[in-house]
């Protein structure tokens, strides 16, 4: 069941979300080679800490999940798509990292994600970063009072397969604000036109991932990870936004 959210929740989302952005940017900085990513979970759990915020993540379980996610913040190196577990695992010069995090702020939940090189990283790796921004850009473009869900699957679809690359489709955008997931599903893929209207309100996360593989993905052994079956690259972006009157309007921003 979709859940809208009212003037004043909205307000509050728009705080977390700008604590959200603050803290991935400076996870974002931290990453470099050498760097072990346990560092960049300390971080994240002490930034979210100092305002006094909650982890979303942190002993949340997914759907199909074997038990808790037991970090705050997701770390995914090259070929995992999402959910990798920050570990004792060092980056290295040429990695490609997203990261995604989720926050509660006056209970209410943002979500927002971001893939990021480590040092000098190869053309395509490059392209592929730009390439999950630009569908994320797309399907917030088109996020607007009448449209459909489909619309923005649609146009993160053809955004990726139009730069070379394939869509993950068996993992989506969601609604958020209330829980970590709530309804709509909102597909990487589909038809334009189709699925729940988008109305003023409506809190969604829009997250696009890209790979240069079959698009095909299975789960690591720890149970969480998502990651390529055939072992090539994937990247990932992501942004909670909410339907106005007149557009789509980005919560997770600075």
């Amino acid at each position: 069941m979709i859940k809208l959210k009212t003037a004043e929740e909205i307000a509050i989302l728009k705080e977390g979300g700008r604590r959200l952005a603050f803290i991935l940017e400076a996870v974002k900085e931290r990453v470099a080679p050498g760097v072990k990513t346990s560092e960049l979970e300390d971080l994240a759990r002490k930034l979210i800490k100092e305002e006094s915020d909650d982890a979303a993540f942190l002993d949340y379980t997914p759907q199909g999940a074997p038990k808790p996610y037991p970090a705050a913040l997701c770390v995914s190196i090259n070929e995992e798509v999402v959910h990798g577990i920050p570990k004792n695992k060092e980056l290295k010069e040429g990695d490609v990292v997203g990261l995604d995090l989720g926050l509660i702020h006056d209970g209410l939940y943002t979500d927002m994600a971001i893939t990021v090189p480590v040092g000098k990283i190869s053309q395509e790796a490059e392209k592929m970063i730009k390439v999950a921004e630009e569908a994320l850009e797309a399907g917030i473009w088109v996020a607007v009072p009448g449209k459909h869900v489909g619309d923005i699957s649609n146009a993160i679809e053809q955004t990726i397969k139009g730069a070379g690359f394939k869509v993950v489709k068996e993992l989506a955008g969601h609604g958020v604000g209330y829980a970590p997931h709530e309804d709509p599903f909102v597909p990487n893929y589909g038809k334009a036109g189709t699925g729940p209207e988008l109305v003023p309100g409506l809190v969604i996360a829009i997250e696009p991932m890209v790979t240069s593989g079959s698009g095909e993905i299975k789960v690591a052994d720890d149970g969480f990870t998502f990651v390529t079956r055939d072992g090539k690259l994937a990247t990932h972006a992501e942004k909670t936004i909410v339907i106005t009157e007149t557009g789509a309007e980005i919560i997770t921003e600075l």
